[in-house]
């Protein structure tokens, strides 16, 4: 699950990302004239390139929100707690879902008991991949790493569930929840939450479910569109003006240290998990190491702001930090375990 859908409410207003998309080149023609042309067209054709896979982003999360198959998330959250904890990670690295929208039905899973072990995976897994993300990453990055990264988040959703499972009783995780009620930060108007109603797969013979169909598409489309061609321009500048040799200097190389530089990195440049993977794709091309790449999209993640938001809305600051650790050591563990098999 990620931040696909966070700005729907203001889809047709223009905001920064679209703004900075025009001003890149009114910026270049002031300092450097010569690279308008090239950026535009670098960015027009990584856009046409990736297009397949975005327009398959697009309708399967259109699909999946009309016939209302979040619902099935629920699920994930009963029975015996390890039973819980898997099926929370293995949710949360599909679900296709922003971040925000599902701080009522979390707030609703630990209002009536759900274990902060299972949720708390759950929240580890869920900005780090979803069918939107897979299909753009393999489109950009290679099938590999895309599976890689998916597998990561899962894995990563599965540790940071059993480490809260058997710290439950300690101070960190002690009483866990902020007292206040907590509302949705993207707007959802469900007074039941996101997560309720029955599942149509057949949603084209209900006629709102078409119109969700239709606006969940349109939605993603300007959503996607604007973060990867944001990206794309911005990745031509740092082909063009970020010394290859200091990226290769800095992330480069087989050790650990890169790993953790990109872990640390990852957390203040991670604007969107969209517009991150161009930028990754450069940063490779630009000497960055394979392992520094999987912790920096990892740990960045977890840490954006419509992931962080989720978790800050409902748990003291405590668990918050403990978030943030989890998520800085899986990407750090992900990043070792990626170096290790591209080198084989």
């Amino acid at each position: 699950m990620t931040d696909a859908t966070q700005t729907a409410p203001q889809r047709w207003k223009p905001d920064w990302a679209w703004g900075t998309i025009l001003a890149i080149p009114l910026i270049l023609a002031v300092l450097a004239p010569a690279e308008i042309r090239p950026t535009i067209i670098f960015a027009l054709k990584a856009f046409a390139n990736t297009l397949p896979f975005i327009l398959f982003a697009i309708f399967a999360v259109g699909y999946l929100k009309a016939t209302n198959a979040e619902t099935l998330l629920a699920k994930a959250f009963e029975g015996r707690e390890g039973r819980m904890i898997v099926l929370a990670a293995l949710a949360g690295g599909i679900s296709p879902f922003c971040s925000c929208e599902v701080i009522p039905f979390i707030a609703a899973m630990l209002a009536v008991g759900a274990p902060l072990s299972a949720v708390m995976a759950f929240w580890l897994a869920s900005p780090l991949m979803d069918p939107a993300m897979f299909a753009i990453t393999a489109g950009t990055l290679g099938v590999d790493f895309a599976i890689a990264k998916g597998l990561a988040a899962i894995v990563i959703g599965l540790f940071g569930g059993l480490v809260v499972r058997s710290m439950a009783k300690t101070v960190v995780f002690a009483d866990p929840l902020k007292n206040s009620p907590v509302k949705s930060c993207c707007g959802c108007s469900d007074e039941n939450g996101p997560f309720s109603g029955a599942v149509n797969w057949k949603f084209w013979q209900d006629a709102p479910r078409r119109a969700e169909f239709r606006d969940t598409v349109l939605e993603n489309a300007l959503f996607l569109g604007k973060w990867l061609l944001l990206a794309y321009m911005l990745e031509a500048l740092m082909l063009k003006f970020i010394p290859a040799e200091w990226v290769a200097q800095v992330l480069g190389g087989d050790g650990i240290l890169p790993i953790i530089l990109g872990a640390i990195v990852g957390a203040p440049a991670y604007l969107n998990g969209y517009a991150a993977v161009p930028m990754v794709a450069a940063l490779l091309e630009q000497g960055m190491s394979q392992g520094a790449a999987m912790s920096f999209v990892i740990a960045g993640g977890v840490s954006c702001i419509p992931a962080a938001v989720a978790v800050w809305a409902l748990v003291k600051p405590r668990v918050f930090v403990a978030y943030i650790g989890l998520a800085v050591v899986g990407a750090v563990l992900a990043g070792i375990s990626w170096n290790m098999v591209t080198l084989m």
